[in-house]
């Protein structure tokens, strides 16, 4: 597949980032998620949103992707508040992959994947060759090709998630937002996929967020990491500079060890042992200080 274009905003000489969020509340009805929350991606980066169950991952990314309005503060997408933009002209820049979609009954997987090329349709320009050969690469780079004329609601989790992140990958934009992509899926094809996301970020150049729960999923494929909890940024940054035993224990109560991956070196947490993290809750409960 050939690269993306990066576009930017209007002043080329322009540093700041095409996708951020500035002091958004982010709230469903009157339950507030996150007050005051900033973040910038970076250009070119492939950043994950890692944190405990309900501290505001999925939120966020849905409130960057204009799928929810923050009651307070702005997203801006080059550098213009995303809501006041047309629809079609976010399609064609920010694609996104939800945490739960479903299919239309009766879809076969082309067509379901063709969907994803709708943003660069118009009245003058309908279903062309470009369209079908975008269509069946991003199959074959998700390995659902085999799949293209089964009905989508008749395989598995995993083959649909896979069919899903084909049609994102359709829709061709330069950021595309992935919310729990490795969802239903065996280890074989979790690695499949970030695999496959890494290199969309560097060959294609594509900027990437992705929300993961796996930690070390994130160490080792991220380029910028943000970790939170209770709707708020505690750090963020390269895997090897943020990722700490300290940081864990305060992002995700977890008592580890952070230890180099012997593929990778990227940071990999090795949880303390059942016995060990049993006597240091019980030696916190007793008031004292569990020594090595």
């Amino acid at each position: 597949m050939s690269p993306i274009p990066t576009g930017g905003t209007n002043d080329p000489r322009s540093t700041v980032n095409r996708l951020s969020a500035e002091n958004v509340t982010l709230a469903y009805d009157r339950r507030v998620i996150a007050e005051q929350l900033s973040v910038e991606i970076p250009d070119n980066s492939f950043t994950v949103i890692v944190g405990p169950n309900a501290c505001g991952k999925s939120t966020l990314l849905r409130a960057l992707s204009r799928m929810l309005r923050p009651s307070q503060g702005r997203v801006l997408l080059d550098g213009q508040v995303i809501q006041s933009m047309p629809a079609k002209k976010v399609a064609r820049t920010l694609g996104l992959l939800p945490q739960s979609s479903v299919a239309p009954d009766g879809i076969t997987v082309a067509d379901l994947v063709g969907r994803g090329r709708y943003p660069h349709q118009g009245l003058l320009r309908q279903w062309s060759a470009e369209d079908e050969r975008v269509v069946r690469e991003s199959m074959a780079q998700t390995g659902v090709a085999e799949l293209a004329d089964r009905y989508v609601d008749e395989l598995s989790g995993g083959q649909r998630q896979r069919v899903w992140i084909a049609m994102a990958l359709a829709q061709q934009t330069p950021l595309l937002l992935l919310d729990e992509p490795t969802t239903y899926l065996d280890i074989q094809h979790q690695i499949d996929v970030l695999d496959l996301c890494a290199e969309l970020h560097e060959e294609q150049g594509r900027t990437l967020v992705a929300v993961l729960h796996d930690l070390n999923h994130a160490a080792r494929y991220a380029t910028h990491l943000i970790a939170l909890k209770g709707g708020r940024v505690v750090a963020e940054g390269a895997p090897n500079d943020i990722v700490t035993a300290a940081l864990v224990e305060e992002v995700f109560g977890l008592a580890c060890q952070v230890i180099d991956d012997p593929e990778t070196g990227t940071p990999l947490v090795v949880p303390a042992a059942r016995k060990a993290r049993a006597g240091t809750r019980g030696a916190a409960a007793s008031g004292v200080t569990a020594t090595s």
